[in-house]
């Protein structure tokens, strides 16, 4: 896996990495981390996304920047590397562009189940984040490679993405890497952490104020749900963009071991976050309305209205209870 991405890379001169749409510090710390080692490396890299990195995620783009995916720029690469997504769809318009393109399309991911159209892949779904499996991939060529730019935006995916090394998903190989990224970047957590999670603004926590007041609990308890409207986001002046760790308040009540977060977009539809703190796979009730993810957090879209949405995933959910009940019962 490792060895046959790093004995073809040399064969490309110009690669595009893409980072998947609503992008998080994992997609962004892989795809910053990837671009610097490969410009290392000798080899001319363009940063793709088609939505706008978050703002306390665009200290990184001081490292490499992140352009929107003008077609014509895509043309210019000899090959296009996806990271932290395994379905083409999540990629915003390069979906509809790499219809018919005969261009080798390699992916670094770490979500299960990926699709059967990439030429190479380093898949891994129980490794902690992307930017572990990166930092693994740059360690197999030479970790002496990695600098404190690489170092900052790896440590910034690993721990976004695991909870700040609290998730189920971290193992001790994940500690150690932490700890040698710190190490090689001669930085201290507090720099990258302030950053990340230190600059909420008055009407963002005006915000949840307002999220937090439609919590409701189904299941005996055991499911919460929290959601957030453009009224919402009108009266506090704020935008969804501001929600980023909303759903870890329902999630942290006693006795839930799921919640669901939902984004309402009106006409787009319902954007929809779960997260599991419990042996309950929320990847499971995500696929079941056309999404995906992880056993403990996944991602889907509902065409609507809210109250719709809630009624159908909160059912998903409850028929997993159930049958998990049923089976510890036998």
């Amino acid at each position: 896996m490792y060895k046959e991405f790093l004995s073809n890379i040399q064969n490309y001169s110009h690669v595009g990495v893409l980072s998947h749409e609503r992008p998080d510090g994992d997609c962004i710390g892989a795809q910053i981390a990837l671009c610097l080692w490969l410009e290392k490396k000798g080899i001319k890299t363009t940063a793709f996304n088609d939505d706008d990195i978050p703002e306390n995620l665009q200290w990184l783009l001081n490292y490499t920047p992140v352009q929107k995916q003008k077609h014509h720029k895509l043309d210019d690469c000899d090959l296009l590397i996806l990271v932290d997504g395994n379905s083409v769809h999540r990629f915003g318009s390069f979906d509809e562009w790499f219809e018919g393109k005969s261009v080798p399309l390699w992916m670094i991911d770490h979500h299960p189940d990926p699709e059967d159209v990439f030429d190479l892949m380093i898949s891994v779904p129980e490794i902690s984040s992307t930017c572990e499996l990166v930092y693994n991939l740059i360690s197999k060529d030479n970790a002496d490679l990695i600098d404190q730019k690489m170092a900052k935006a790896l440590y910034t995916g690993i721990i976004t993405d695991t909870g700040s090394l609290q998730f189920e998903s971290v193992t001790p190989q994940t500690v150690k890497v932490t700890a040698d990224l710190l190490r090689r970047g001669d930085f201290r957590p507090n720099e990258v952490i302030e950053i990340i999670y230190s600059n909420k603004t008055l009407p963002q926590l005006k915000l949840l104020s307002k999220a937090l007041q439609t919590i409701r609990l189904y299941k005996n308890n055991q499911i919460a749900v929290i959601s957030v409207n453009e009224e919402m986001l009108k009266e506090t002046g704020t935008s969804y963009s501001e929600t980023e760790g909303f759903v870890s308040y329902p999630l942290s009540i006693s006795g839930v071991k799921a919640a669901i977060f939902l984004k309402d977009f009106f006409d787009e539809g319902i954007r929809i976050s779960l997260r599991s703190r419990s042996d309950i796979d929320v990847n499971v009730w995500a696929r079941e309305i056309g999404g995906g993810g992880h056993k403990k957090a996944a991602g889907a879209w509902h065409r609507g209205p809210l109250e719709q949405a809630i009624k159908d995933v909160v059912a998903i959910g409850a028929k997993q209870i159930d049958e998990r009940k049923a089976n510890s019962d036998i």
